[in-house]
C-alpha cells in the first residue's frame, strides 16, 4: 500500500501536507478493533500500518464502525459526509481535517483500488 499510495499521489497532490491519522476500526468480523495508521511529511506518504490493539500516536483519530470504513475504501461514500452525519468521529482539529477531507479522499481513492478482501 505504501508504494503504491507513493507512486500514485506525489506531494503536489497530497497539498505538501504534512499530517498522520489512525482510522480506528470497530465492530469487525472476528471481534477486534483494528487501525489503520497512515503518515505524510511535507506530502509524501512516509508511513502506512495496519494492525490491532493501540495504534501509533496520530494527529488525528478517526473511530467508526468497520462497514462504514469499508464503505470508505470502496469509494461507496465519503470520508466527510461519513464525520458530519455521525458515522465517523473525529479526534483532533476539526476545521484542520475539513480541510484536509479532499487529501483524505485521494487516499481513500488509491486504497480503493488494491485488492482487499472485507
Amino acid at each position: 500500500a505504501l508504494k503504491r499510495l507513493q507512486a500514485e499521489l506525489p506531494p503536489e497532490k497530497m497539498n505538501n501536507v504534512t499530517t498522520s491519522m489512525s482510522n480506528i476500526y470497530k465492530n469487525c468480523p472476528g471481534g477486534e478493533e483494528q487501525f489503520l495508521f497512515v503518515e505524510c511529511k511535507d506530502g509524501k506518504v512516509t508511513r502506512v500500518e495496519t494492525g490491532t490493539g493501540e495504534p501509533p500516536q496520530a494527529e488525528f483519530r478517526i473511530i467508526g464502525d468497520y462497514d462504514t470504513f469499508s464503505r470508505i475504501s470502496r469509494a461507496e461514500l465519503g470520508a466527510q459526509k461519513a464525520l458530519m452525519t455521525g458515522k465517523l468521529k473525529l479526534k483532533g482539529n476539526l476545521a484542520k481535517a475539513l480541510k484536509l477531507a479532499s487529501v483524505s479522499d485521494r487516499l481513500n481513492k488509491v486504497l480503493s483500488r488494491i485488492p482487499t478482501q472485507y
